[in-house]
């Protein structure tokens, strides 16, 4: 049983221990790229259509060469077959911009690669890697999560008055979500929901935030500077279908601690229910169960990307 798959965007195997980014990789370097994360289960790779069309907006966000979304569906689904379907798996799509010798228009290298700088295109790095699925998720998705909120010093108004700041797209910069996490562990927990400078909740370091309140399933809006989640999307789409009443609004922080529950969303954890929120315990709501069972329902569908 494989422990790594690693397929490059040709759709040709590669062995993962064979070194293949180079040192002047920008991904690297800078951080200048995007990717998206999807749960293998059985065999398929869940809400594959919703991951794609976020990587295309995504790309037309850093000014990346548009995606070969056919390219990547065979890329996604050779490392499918390739992991196999008796376990779950962590399947990562990976486009940066490539190598910065290729970018640097006095590059002799880059002259004999693209011919006439004019019009050319330096090559991206693309490639999908699947590993394991880490046992914190199985933990997360059966027992919840202890959460604390922490300020990301940002007013909401950001992501429309500086789009440059790259806030709805999923980029590699995530040092910043990775810092967060650790400073949540060294508080005693194991998660973490930002907030705006008004307040406002945004989103987990790598999950979207749902709050439930009786038949209502609330997530902050995109303006709001949050990602589009792609299971807080497949689980609406079926929510709605079964009653629910499904709402993107602005929440407050004081909305965390009246709701029935909270959720943190995410592609291979899919619903973790806060059961500690900055120290305060909130009991499990007695519609807990039916919303893990809508977020398996809806990460089974294709999706589309008219979705998006």
């Amino acid at each position: 049983m494989v422990e790594r798959v690693l397929v490059t965007l040709d759709g040709a195997i590669q062995d993962p221990d064979t070194p293949m980014l180079y040192a002047d990789e920008i991904g690297v370097l800078r951080g200048d790229g995007i990717f998206e994360t999807v749960l293998l289960r059985e065999g398929t790779a869940c809400s594959l259509e919703l991951h794609l069309a976020r990587l295309r907006r995504s790309a037309e966000a850093l000014e990346l060469p548009s995606p070969d979304l056919d390219a990547w569906r065979l890329a996604v689904w050779t490392a499918a077959e390739e992991w196999g379907s008796e376990r779950e798996g962590m399947l990562r799509m990976i486009l940066t911009r490539g190598r910065d010798s290729d970018h640097d228009p006095s590059s002799e290298s880059t002259a004999n690669k693209t011919g006439s700088l004019a019009g050319a295109q330096p090559s991206v790095t693309a490639y999908v890697l699947v590993v394991p699925v880490q046992e914190r998720v199985k933990k997360a998705r059966t027992e919840g999560i202890s959460v604390i909120t922490l300020s990301r010093g940002v007013s909401i108004d950001l992501a429309q008055a500086a789009p440059w700041q790259l806030l709805g797209a999923k980029t590699l910069s995530y040092a910043m979500n990775m810092s967060a996490l650790r400073f949540a562990r060294r508080m005693g927990a194991d998660d973490v929901i930002f907030t705006s400078t008004e307040h406002r909740v945004l989103e987990g370091p790598r999950s979207t935030v749902v709050v439930q309140r009786d038949n209502e399933l609330i997530t902050p809006p995109a303006r709001n500077g949050v990602l589009p989640g792609t299971t807080q999307r497949a689980l609406f789409a079926v929510a709605e279908k079964a009653g629910w009443d499904c709402k993107y609004e602005p929440l407050f922080t004081a909305d965390l601690i009246t709701a029935e529950a909270v959720w943190m969303l995410s592609s291979v954890t899919l619903a973790a229910r806060v059961n500690s929120l900055d120290g305060l315990r909130m009991s499990a709501p007695d519609k807990a169960a039916e919303i893990i069972e809508l977020v398996d329902r809806g990460i089974a569908l294709p999706g589309s990307l008219s979705d998006w």
